[in-house]
């Protein structure tokens, strides 16, 4: 059309586009040889960086901490020989090792900088300024009792040395109120310590490393070191006092109740003696020794005796010899002092010391044999009570035999015999005696074997901190505390053997029901018990009165094997389960408790247990149970405290 131009709708031919020629094969393998490099660059710096920084840094760290760890191992071996000389000089090499460690660790500080692994620097500094704490209150503690090396048998030579036994025991303690100072010292300085390792969260560790075994070590160590602080800011009344307590400046009277374990009691065994021993500045002296019986003849307006002594023992009274009852050992003295009060023989004592057969026969084993009256005392085993030591059968056969004739010296048989064994550990060397006796009676104080009950409030704080009292102790968790009586069983607790078994079963609400079985065992045969005969009755039915002490709010389920019970009750803050049995010469028993406990299971941290061992026990098995699978198994020395996981 005119005056239009004609448009081309028909597709535009576009010019060909040039292509690039591809790149040589040559130049594309050394650009890739060239990204190589440069990666294997930065890879070799950040080794060498990390080798620099960390992994060297690590090593020397570690070489210098095993170091500082086998240190102070030696300087607590050393102090567990007794040589305090040594011990101070391994102690100093700690120190320097401890610094050594110290100082590497400044070589770490990049991890400061690093998520998750600043936390574990922060940790490991805590912990090496806790150790530094630690090694200063080793320090004062040795220059606090290195002056005593020589009272306490300790190997190096201490202030007190010239003279008697007696003349550097009086001397040692009357220099103790200028030493007792030191304790505030030390306390401090485990509380500096304590306060690096409330800094340490041990569940920042997870399961996966080492097994689970560097959390466990962590959580070991922050516990320890809370306990320990806890322990001796406790314990310093107590210490503070000991001058006073061993007769300075005046002197202190103490009843020693001897207690048979052979015959047990709730507290540890049957009282069968009593001496009053009077400390004058450290020395002993015994003032006189009587049989228990006699002492309870003197005992005015006796009260009607509860049960189970009337249906078991077969007493209308409660006699002082028998008033022991209760299983917490200040509790019964308690009652033993209300008593002893009103008997004809009081003599006011500053407070009451208990012990049994296995210090008396600990202290002998060191000492060796032992003479009273003409006869000689052993430790070696006795056929004729299946093995026990020579001593304990001439005790109960001089006690319990029946005679046609009145003893008159029975009564000072054995506190005579303590007094022998003192003045044979005075009149022996110190270093050779001295240091092993004062171990042994700790490790006796500790399986509860010798028990305290003061009058000074403090000392006895410190007592019960120092768990030296016998008490039924409070406890957040589990608890069992498995207190027997032998109520008429001649000494048959000599020859059963018993086991302990704890089965825990957790349910899918996490309630957790429990089952306690005590199994019993009397391997030997029966005592000639005919009075008429002479016989000495050791092993006859032992007749057990038991009570079971769980955490309050417990649910009996079922008791079988025992011949009476009776219904749960509370006492000492605790749920009682209670009943009689008896065992058999060459029989045994089984003794099965189901119930449930007042709270549910934490499957992240466990059940924590506290097991409180009888007074007057010793070596009972113990097993623990998660289901059917056997997770601890312990012979109960002392109180026991595990997490069951």
């Amino acid at each position: 059309m005119d005056g239009f131009q004609k448009i081309d709708l028909s597709p535009k031919q576009e010019a060909p586009t040039e292509i690039s020629s591809p790149i040589e094969p040559n130049k594309s393998s050394r650009f890739r040889r060239i990204g190589r490099k440069k990666i294997l660059g930065v890879l070799l710096g950040v080794l060498v960086f990390l080798l620099i920084t960390v992994i060297l840094p690590s090593f020397l760290v570690y070489a210098s901490a095993k170091k500082t760890y086998a240190s102070a191992q030696a300087t607590l071996y050393l102090l567990k020989q007794q040589d305090i000389a040594q011990a101070a000089n391994e102690i100093d090499k700690t120190r320097q090792s401890l610094k050594d460690t110290q100082s590497k660790m400044n070589l770490l500080v990049i991890l400061r900088a690093i998520p998750i692994l600043s936390n574990y620097y922060g940790d490991a500094r805590h912990m090496l300024s806790a150790g530094s704490h630690l090694v200063d209150a080793g320090d004062i503690f040795i220059e606090a009792v290195e002056p005593y090396a020589d009272v306490l048998g300790f190997k190096g030579q201490g202030s007190f040395t010239g003279g008697s036994a007696e003349q550097r025991i009086e001397t040692a303690v009357k220099t103790m109120d200028k030493v007792t100072p030191k304790i505030d010292e030390i306390s401090d300085k485990l509380n500096l310590a304590k306060e690096e390792t409330d800094h340490i969260n041990p569940e920042d560790y997870p399961t996966f490393l080492a097994g689970g075994k560097l959390r466990e070590q962590m959580e070991q160590v922050v516990n320890l070191m809370d306990n320990g602080a806890t322990l001796v800011n406790d314990a310093r009344p107590l210490i503070k006092v000991m001058p006073q307590l061993l007769g300075e400046p005046k002197e202190k009277k103490y009843l020693i109740l001897f207690q048979n374990d052979k015959e047990l009691r709730p507290t540890g065994g049957f009282l069968t003696a009593y001496s009053i021993f009077r400390l004058d500045g450290g020395v002993v002296h015994v003032e006189s020794s009587n049989d228990i019986y006699l002492l309870d003849d003197t005992v005015r307006g006796k009260d009607k005796a509860p049960e189970p002594l009337r249906s078991l023992l077969k007493v209308s009274v409660l006699n002082i010899r028998d008033v022991n009852l209760s299983a917490d050992f200040v509790e019964s003295m308690n009652d033993f002092n209300d008593m002893y009060e009103n008997a004809g023989g009081y003599v006011n004592v500053d407070g009451i010391i208990a012990v049994d057969t296995h210090a008396l026969v600990a202290a002998m084993k060191i000492l060796g044999d032992v003479s009273v009256g003409g006869k000689t005392y052993t430790t070696e085993p006795d056929k004729r009570c299946g093995g026990c030591p020579q001593v304990i059968y001439e005790l109960e056969d001089y006690s319990s035999r029946p005679v046609n004739y009145v003893r008159t010296e029975r009564k000072g048989l054995i506190g005579d015999l303590m007094y022998a064994i003192m003045n044979k550990a005075f009149s022996s060397s110190p270093k050779q005696y001295w240091g092993p006796l004062f171990q042994e009676m700790l490790s006796q104080v500790g399986q509860k074997h010798v028990l305290f009950y003061l009058e000074n409030k403090d000392a006895q704080k410190g007592l019960d901190t120092l768990n030296a009292s016998g008490r039924i102790m409070d406890f957040s968790g589990d608890f069992l505390h498995i207190n027997e009586a032998n109520f008429g069983g001649a000494k048959s607790n000599m020859f059963v053997m018993q086991s302990v078994s704890q089965e825990y079963n957790v349910k899918g609400d996490g309630t957790i029901e429990k089952t306690l079985t005590v199994t019993y065992k009397n391997p030997h045969p029966p005592s000639d018990c005919n009075l008429e005969r002479g016989g000495l009755c050791l092993n006859a039915d032992l007749k057990d009165w038991f009570r079971i002490y769980v955490p309050e709010g417990s649910r009996l389920v079922s008791m079988t094997g025992q011949q009476s019970k009776e219904d749960p009750y509370e006492d000492l803050g605790k749920t009682v389960f209670e009943g009689f049995l008896v065992i058999r010469p060459q029989g045994s028993k089984a003794l099965t408790v189901k119930y449930v406990l007042p709270y549910k299971f934490d499957k992240k941290k466990g059940l924590p247990l506290m097991i409180q061992k009888q007074p007057g026990t010793e070596d009972d098995e113990y097993t623990i149970m998660l289901g059917k699978k056997e997770v601890d198994k312990f012979i109960l020395k002392t109180d026991k405290k595990l997490t069951v996981k």
